[in-house]
């Protein structure tokens, strides 16, 4: 049963990509700022990371219940 299906156009041809700009030097000015801020940033960002003492899969340790504690 083709012959009862729509005839349906051609989509248009796909233009050509624009060509990428060339990548920053290591030795370009705005790229040694760049990484001198992120290092700063990193060193800022320390926080709660230095705190945080498990692994991925959390703390595998057994947990110490019923210890009598100095209140009771």
């Amino acid at each position: 049963m083709g012959f009862l299906k729509p005839n349906i156009p051609a989509p248009p041809p796909i233009p050509e990509p624009m060509p990428l700009p060339d990548a920053p030097k290591d030795s370009d000015k705005d790229v040694k700022d760049a990484g001198k801020d992120q290092v700063a940033k990193t060193k800022k960002k320390k926080g709660r990371t230095s705190t945080i003492l498990t692994g991925m899969m959390g703390d595998d340790s057994e947990a110490t219940l019923g210890r009598k504690t100095l209140l009771g």
